[in-house]
């Protein structure tokens, strides 16, 4: 054997070691569940099944840290405001904080209103349908996130309850009306976003990038940008991160996030100020100026997402344990606090094994992200979230988040595709036959270079005069060369598919483990 065969060998030993690795430190975790669940509820008549529910809970936990919680972080990663070791370690510590210290409210065991716990009756046939949902929930999220394909882990807890609601009680258990309002999700939620997020960055473009001294510019429009983020944010926090601690009503988060705001930018202006005094007039030195805010805005989102997201992983699980401890199964139940630890550190430990996956497709394979950019998409979440929920539409963070990135990369190729045009009619105009190295390099030149730079290459062109010659035949090259795709098809295709399937899939899968449970469980 050779050594190149050597060394391949060893790679790939490499690879296998590390996903062993990672799936022995995903079983310790659940071994540590059940040793726990074990000893502290053995007790009870039917210990089993809660030591089987806390365990599945754990798995349902681990894949939306895997899968979901890459949409606070990616573009922030994708913009190198931080390194993958750094979103990990902030994502994980602010998602385990939002689940424990604000995640506790009192939760709908059956997410959104899409069944009613009352038409079910039997306490067992209860269980077998909360355990069968999220089973099924955490196995798709398990397959998407192998995959590649971020989807929204409430819709898949919501097809989960449903598909084994429909088992165990027919179809006429389900609420349609909740159904239809968040199939409508599927749609409002990315475009919402896409449309925020591309018409936030397209006011940085025309008010910073595009200007004739665009440190300048960014010296007075930066902090009133990360003002607005600080308003955006402290509004939703009050909304919905901390809303077990204290009930806001929407006007009182308005205005508080209106002071943190004014606040922020009082702040942030001097700040500001001092550091475009050392900024280079490009692209690379107006985007460090968005680096602190993309780490604050990866936290608070973070913190907001497993304050919200982690009752995904546990308002079943609680919905059990109230069942079998008190024998009750209302639709409304407090979540104790070991299952919210479990919920918290399930969502940390997935995002710190499984997650670098999925924070690199958000971050890296749709489109190109700079630190302006993912700072755009950041901000586009967070106000989204805000409209959404005055106006009571049960959108998905994934999808708001996603849509802000496919937003983000379609007016990158509008503006592109806009910009190929003024070349076309000016390179129309000086046809003829000399020589075409000049202008080819020239092309070649503005085909790569960022937005702020092709009008100094289209002013290049123009004084070029009779020099600036191309045939037909190049002008239809030039012309396919500057309709270039700068969001990947593949992936948005993958994802869109996956968003369409997730309740469905969901709800077939759970209808399938709820009858697999009640063949074991009856006699």
């Amino acid at each position: 054997m050779q050594l190149r065969d050597y060394l391949k060998v060893e790679k790939a030993a490499d690879i296998s070691r590390t996903e062993v690795g990672r799936l022995g430190a995903a079983v310790i975790f659940l071994v540590g569940v059940i040793i726990y669940t074990g000893a502290s509820f053995a007790h009870i008549e039917q210990s089993y099944m809660l030591i089987a529910a806390a365990v599945i809970g754990a798995y349902m936990a681990m894949n939306i840290g895997a899968n979901d919680v890459a949409n606070n972080v990616g573009p922030a990663v994708g913009s190198f405001a931080m390194t993958m070791t750094m979103a990990i370690v902030i994502a994980a510590f602010f998602e385990a904080a939002g689940a424990i210290i604000a995640g506790g409210d009192v939760v709908s065991t059956v997410k959104k209103g899409i069944i009613d716990p009352e038409d079910i009756g039997n306490s067992d046939v209860f269980v077998w349908v909360m355990m069968g949902a999220l089973l099924g929930a955490a196995i798709w999220l398990n397959i998407a996130t192998w995959i590649g394909a971020p989807v929204s882990t409430t819709h898949s807890i919501v097809g989960g309850v449903m598909g084994a609601g429909i088992a165990a009680s027919g179809w006429q258990i389900v609420n349609w009306n909740s159904m239809a309002l968040i199939a409508s999700s599927w749609v409002i939620s990315p475009v919402v976003g896409g449309l925020i997020a591309a018409a936030t960055l397209y006011l940085v473009k025309r008010t910073v990038f595009f200007q004739r001294d665009p440190v300048a510019a960014a010296k007075r429009v930066v902090p009133v940008l990360i003002a607005v983020m600080a308003w955006a944010f402290t509004t939703y926090l009050a909304l919905k991160g901390i809303k077990q601690l204290v009930k806001v009503p929407f006007s009182a988060a308005l205005l508080i996030g209106l002071l943190a705001g004014i606040a922020v930018y009082v702040l942030v202006r001097p700040a500001i100020a001092r550091a475009t005094i050392r900024l280079s007039a490009d692209r690379d030195g107006i985007n460090r100026l968005f680096t602190i805010p993309l780490i604050f805005a990866a936290a608070l989102l973070s913190f907001a997402h497993g304050a919200n997201d982690v009752a995904n992983a546990v308002g079943p699980l609680a919905g059990i344990v109230d069942v079998l401890e008190a024998g009750d199964g209302g639709s409304k139940v407090a979540i104790p606090l070991w299952v919210m630890v479990i919920g918290a550190i399930g969502i940390s430990v997935g995002l710190a094994l499984f997650g670098p996956k999925l924070i690199r497709t958000v971050g890296s394979e749709i489109t190109e992200l700079d630190r302006a950019r993912a700072f755009c998409i950041a901000l586009a979440a967070a106000i989204t979230v805000i409209i959404a929920s005055q106006m009571g539409l049960p959108i998905s963070s994934t999808h708001v988040a996603l849509g802000g990135v496919f937003g983000v990369g379609f007016l990158r190729e509008f503006l592109e595709q806009r910009l190929g045009r003024v070349v076309e009619e000016v390179l129309r105009h000086h046809e003829g036959e000399a020589d075409f190295d000049k202008v080819e390099t020239v092309l070649r030149e503005f085909q790569n270079a960022p937005p702020e730079d092709k009008r100094r290459i289209l002013q290049t062109l123009r004084q070029m005069g009779s020099e600036a010659v191309i045939s037909a035949a190049q002008r239809k090259q030039l012309q396919k060369a500057l309709k270039r795709q700068l969001v990947k098809r593949s992936s948005l295709l993958k994802i869109a598919s996956a968003w369409i399937i997730t309740v469905p899939v969901s709800a077939l899968m759970a209808a399938i483990f709820y009858f697999a449970l009640r063949g074991m469980m009856l006699p």
